[in-house]
């Protein structure tokens, strides 16, 4: 999905307004397993993902525990660190090399003061998050671990060959060998 057709799906701006932002994004690369953000780093920059898959995630009683996965054409982050400019509680890390387009706090700020529409078109990108994190929480609270799995499956099914299933049975919160009985079983 071209970028500009992907701002639309939120709020629709106009080529002006798109190049006003798009001409301040540089490019950066990551390799496999790099950090994008680790805790008490403060995330000074909004990455647009080009390509690959990134995981944001917490260690707690020596466990993993998956917050999100990030692919294109999504933005990647660690939403409250930038938001406030505050240190990040979690990791930010690359499963796949990567490529991601990046706009800092401060350049967006100043966007922000030019462009009401750009303003409005992260306002609603901001708002589909938190109701996606809103579904999510819902997800690990009312569905059988069958019906998360089926409904991850449908959102996000080239993940399945791309992320390590350790990592995709921790976000739907299931038992690894769970996760293998219904990856080998349960068809979508």
């Amino acid at each position: 999905m071209e970028r500009h057709e992907y701002f639309n799906h939120f709020h629709a701006i106009s080529i002006s307004d798109y190049d006003l932002l798009t001409k301040k994004l540089k490019t950066k690369t990551f390799k496999k397993g790099e950090f994008i953000i680790v805790p008490g780093q403060i995330q000074r920059e909004l990455y647009f993902v080009k390509s690959g898959v990134q995981m944001s995630y917490f260690d707690a009683e020596k466990k993993t525990h998956v917050i999100a996965f990030t692919y294109p054409p999504n933005l990647c982050a660690i939403p409250e660190s930038y938001s406030f400019q505050t240190p990040s509680k979690y990791f930010l890390t690359c499963l796949t090399d990567c490529e991601l387009e990046y706009i800092t706090f401060d350049e967006l700020q100043i966007i922000f003061d030019e462009s009401q529409q750009v303003e409005r078109l992260f306002r609603r990108m901001t708002e589909t998050i938190l109701a996606g994190i809103i579904n999510r929480h819902i997800e690990l609270h009312s569905m059988t671990i069958e019906e998360r799995y089926k409904t991850f499956c449908q959102r996000s099914p080239h993940l399945l060959q791309l992320v390590p299933h350790k990592y995709i049975a921790s976000y739907l919160g299931v038992d690894p060998t769970n996760f293998s009985k219904l990856f080998n079983n349960v068809r979508f």
